[in-house]
C-alpha cells in the first residue's frame, strides 16, 4: 500500500508533464510507470531522480544496456525492492534478456548472498591482496 496518494492529475504541473514528455521520449514509449507518477507530487524530486535514472541507465556508458538492467535486478533483489525487480527485469527482457541468462544472474545473486553472510558471519580478515591501498 502507498505511503501517499500519487496526483489525479500529474501532467497539471509544466514541470511534471516536462519530465513525463521526456521520460516518453528516451524510453520510446507512452507508458509513464507508478514510480514517477507517484514522484510527480514533488516536482523537484522528480526532475532530480529522472535525471540521474537518465545519466546513468539511459546515457552511453562502458557497460551495455543489458549489463546495466541486470546489476539493477541484483541490488533491487539485495534491498529487496519488489517493484524495482518487476520493473528492471521487464526492462531487461525488453532489451533481449534470455530465461537462462535470467536463471544465471539469479544462481548469481544467491550465490553472492550465502558467501556475504557466511565472510560476515566468520568475520573473515581481508586479503592483503585485495587491499587497493597495500603498497
Amino acid at each position: 500500500m502507498a505511503t501517499l496518494q500519487a496526483p489525479a492529475d500529474p501532467e497539471s504541473n509544466p514541470r511534471v508533464k516536462a519530465v513525463f514528455d521526456d521520460i516518453r521520449a528516451t524510453r520510446k514509449t507512452n507508458f509513464v510507470n507508478n514510480l514517477w507518477r507517484t514522484l510527480a507530487f514533488d516536482a523537484d524530486l522528480l526532475e532530480r531522480t529522472w535525471a540521474e535514472v537518465k545519466a546513468v541507465m539511459a546515457a552511453p556508458g562502458a557497460l551495455d544496456p543489458l549489463t546495466r538492467e541486470l546489476i539493477y535486478i541484483a541490488v533491487s533483489i539485495a534491498n529487496s525492492c519488489g517493484y524495482c525487480v518487476h520493473s528492471h527485469t521487464a526492462a531487461a527482457r525488453a532489451k533481449g534478456m534470455s530465461d537462462a541468462q535470467h536463471a544465471e544472474l539469479l544462481a548469481i545473486v544467491s550465490l553472492a548472498a550465502k558467501t556475504n553472510h557466511l565472510v560476515t558471519g566468520l568475520q573473515v580478515p581481508l586479503d592483503p591482496a585485495f587491499d587497493a591501498n597495500r603498497p
